[in-house]
């Protein structure tokens, strides 16, 4: 069942990678968080901004983006619910990246000069903010391990184990069903591959009888078989109580 507000959101994820108590949980509850719904392939935070603002994913999905000269996208990571995408800029003046909505999604702006005051009061809670970022790095290397050396049906096979771990962890879904409105072209331009080649390779995976899809519905019928076909190692989730 998802929780029942937005701070509920925001501290169930914090409670999955770090040990915040009763005193922290309620300062978290009294974050102020302004609630917005965005259709999908909108730019929340642009390259180059400077926003006041740091935001949680509270429903659907976000990415970061960058792009080329020539105006080539390059997905660098997906976000979930609980996530806090551009939480860097409360340290950071200028954005360098884009983070724009990769399905229907509802998140919740904080204000960083509430939230720096709150890190600067309770230690723990800035703790578990830099955790957070930490673990957001961790997810860029292994994107960049993933789309550097592995080939592409073990790629593919990588970011399903990912996103499907990753609600889990949240309590967005249970087994290993999970809908993911992703287009093919994101899942390209997140994995460095054409559309077809994408089109290939889920192919393949159900082929395989690792995945069964059914619109956006994607269930990993085969779970072990499909960890081991992504290379997938949990270790660098860094989840406090990871399941399988």
């Amino acid at each position: 069942m998802s929780p029942s507000s937005s701070s509920d959101v925001l501290i169930r994820k914090l409670q999955t990678i770090s040990d915040i108590r009763e005193a922290e949980i309620a300062v978290l509850k009294s974050i102020p968080i302004q609630e917005k719904d965005f259709s999908a392939n909108h730019d929340l935070v642009r390259e180059g901004d400077h926003p006041v603002y740091s935001f949680v994913v509270l429903d659907g999905l976000v990415g970061s983006t960058k792009y080329t000269s020539e105006g080539k996208r390059q997905i660098t990571s997906f976000f979930v619910a609980g996530d806090i995408p551009d939480l860097h800029g409360l340290h950071l003046s200028v954005m360098d990246c884009n983070f724009s909505t990769m399905t229907p999604a509802r998140v919740g702006f904080m204000r960083h000069d509430v939230l720096r005051s709150i890190c600067d009061q309770h230690p723990r809670i800035a703790t578990a903010f830099w955790r957070s970022t930490l673990i957001d790095a961790a997810m860029y290397r292994e994107w960049v391990t993933n789309v550097g050396r592995r080939e592409a049906y073990t790629r593919m096979a990588h970011i399903l184990c990912e996103l499907i771990f990753r609600l889990r962890a949240v309590g967005r879904i249970q087994d290993h069903i999970a809908d993911i409105p992703i287009t093919q072209a994101a899942l390209g331009d997140a994995l460095g591959l054409s559309t077809v080649h994408v089109n290939r390779m889920l192919q393949e995976l159900r082929r395989e009888g690792l995945i069964a899809t059914t619109g956006s519905r994607m269930h990993a019928i085969d779970w072990p078989g499909l960890t081991h076909a992504g290379d997938f190692d949990t270790t660098y989730l860094h989840q406090k109580n990871p399941a399988d």
